[in-house]
């Protein structure tokens, strides 16, 4: 192992040490190496190392706030006592919300909130005052979440746009059941959970895993309260280059052939590599489903979804087996209102596997819900998902907070309404413009993908260096070298901050560049300050060679 200039990075046992942490914990290491650089007037830290985008929708923020101040009126008409307010009524609100608006058409948002009171009673049959009252009464947040797993109408509204962006418009029969949470996060701890506690899953059973994938997938399963055995499907396909497509191979996805198998994490498309899962494959997965694994529990996680054209999620091509999690927070540049949402279809596996539940434990899970209903052994996995979250016996406070369902169904109400997609293709652009000027850095020519939703970019070095550089210097690389010494000479010397596609279960020499939270011209600086990193590598390799032949 070739000695690692203290000027340049930090000793080999500290990055050895590093390389056992998370990728997100590890960033944090690595920021404040980044931030003790030097002339900050030259340098400013660019940490592309998290995929909080630097843009929001704007519209549909725009009119919660107007319809905020249409609430407060409401309130003040009923009661108004100096700080004190009343609870909005009922009768009548449809007709007062359009006289406000017609009063206050400058206001930010009106437009929006015009369409889609009209969306709800035209388009849905929602009565309009029950629509416009579940609208002010949410935002104002006056009272509990009831329906406590989503409010009545603003589920419908979050239904269409998961049938819209989600299923590419093409549903299969019957309606998704939905449960609104705080976000993908609250969504993958409430579904382990969940599965755990209803006996589907139990300690040290065998999971599959699609990877890379993000890290959290990674990490629970090993947790004490799991620890499943995993099976990992891998990206292992290349193409005539010899690059990473980021897609599976027959024989990884034969590997879901096997009952043994009970779950499968998914997150599609994928969480670093950003490639959607192609149709072949879906179809392939589909048949390991039909006809050797007709009971495997699919938990699909398609936050990324929206950044692919005519996107369809596994939860449209088997809804029977599939349990879908989505969160608004990429798409719409909302990752602090942490909004989400849960979606299973009507008739599925969780339910069909907890009837099938031997008698013991079907006892079991009958003591652990009566208290909330009298026929424990009819309630849906959904909703015990919904009593899960709040231990069960605080059921009766579950719930997204409504203000958090009242953005949530404006955000969604914004996508629906634009028929021109002129949202969707400014997001798509902004990220796809940013990956051609990594590649570009690079000195990498970027391959035309339909599935690449370019939100992230994973790009194997070792592939890189080998077609640059040829096999003898990855050799060396790999002899002499952590992956993550790269990782901390970037940070120190650059203030460029990445993360490691190895804690992603991908490539070990594999570097996850986020393109979402920096702006353009970062992205060229990016790839080219890699390539000058590599050429000092380079120079160590060519002067070992030549201290060597002498």
């Amino acid at each position: 192992m070739i000695a690692i200039q203290k000027d340049i990075a930090p000793t080999w046992e500290m990055e050895h040490t590093y390389k056992q942490l998370s990728p997100f914990e590890l960033k944090d290491k690595l920021i404040n190496l980044a931030n003790k650089h030097g002339d900050t007037s030259i340098w400013s830290m660019l940490n592309a190392g998290r995929g909080n985008p630097n843009w929001i929708a704007a519209t549909p923020r725009e009119a919660f706030f107007t319809l905020g101040q249409f609430a407060m009126v409401e309130t003040r008409n009923v009661w108004k006592d100096i700080d004190l307010a009343g609870m909005p009524n009922t009768k009548g609100i449809a007709t007062r919300l359009k006289a406000y608006l017609e009063n206050h058409h400058h206001a930010p948002g009106v437009d929006l909130l015009k369409k889609s009171i009209d969306y709800g009673t035209i388009k849905l049959g929602f009565d309009p005052d029950a629509w416009v009252h579940e609208l002010v009464d949410g935002i104002i947040g006056d009272n509990y979440p009831v329906p406590d797993r989503m409010l009545a109408h603003l589920e419908q509204i979050i239904h269409a746009y998961l049938i819209q962006e989600m299923c590419n418009n093409e549903f299969p029969p019957g309606k998704y059941d939905l449960f609104a949470v705080e976000g993908g996060t609250a969504a993958m701890c409430y579904i382990f959970d969940s599965l755990i506690s209803n006996k589907l899953l139990s300690t040290g059973d065998k999971i599959a895993l699609m990877v890379p994938t993000f890290t959290p997938y990674l990490e629970i399963p090993h947790l004490a309260r799991y620890n499943f055995e995993i099976i990992r499907i891998n990206a292992l396909e290349m193409d005539e280059r010899g690059i990473h497509t980021w897609q599976y191979t027959k024989s990884e996805l034969d590997k879901l052939a096997n009952p043994s198998i009970k779950a499968l994490y998914v997150v599609n498309p994928s969480n670093p590599p950003s490639v959607a899962i192609r149709n072949e494959s879906k179809k392939h997965i589909i048949e390991m489903v039909k006809n050797y694994n007709p009971n495997l529990m699919i938990i699909t996680d398609d936050v990324y979804g929206t950044f692919v054209d005519n996107f369809r999620s596994l939860m449209a091509e088997l809804p029977f087996n599939t349990l879908g999690v989505y969160s608004f927070s990429k798409y719409f540049g909302a990752t602090g209102w942490r909004l989400g949402v849960i979606a299973i279809h009507k008739d599925n596996i969780f339910d069909q596997l907890i009837k099938d539940l031997p008698q013991n434990k079907t006892d079991a899970l009958a003591e652990r819900y009566g208290t909330i209903t009298l026929y424990p052994e009819k309630l849906r996995f959904i909703d015990r998902m919904v009593a899960d979250s709040r231990q069960v016996a605080l059921n009766h406070t579950a719930g997204l907070s409504t203000p958090q369902q009242v953005q949530m169904g404006l955000f969604a109400l914004f996508a629906l309404l634009d028929h021109e997609n002129r949202y969707k293709e400014l997001t798509q652009e902004i990220c796809r413009h940013r990956q051609k000027l990594l590649y570009k850095g690079f000195g990498l020519e970027l391959s035309t993908d339909r599935f690449n939703a370019a939100y992230y970019s994973q790009i194997d070095l070792l592939v890189w260096a080998k077609i640059k550089y040829g096999k003898e210097f990855c050799d060396f690389l790999e002899e002499n070298y952590e992956p993550t010494d790269f990782l901390f000479r970037l940070a120190k010397e650059s203030s460029i901050v990445l993360l490691n596609g190895i804690g992603f279960g991908g490539p070990k020499w594999s570097i996850r560049t986020s393109l979402a939270n920096l702006n353009d011209e970062a992205y060229k600086i990016i790839g080219e300050t890699v390539q000058k990193t590599f050429e000092d590598y380079a120079t160590s390799w060519r002067a070992s060679k030549d201290s060597k032949k002498k």
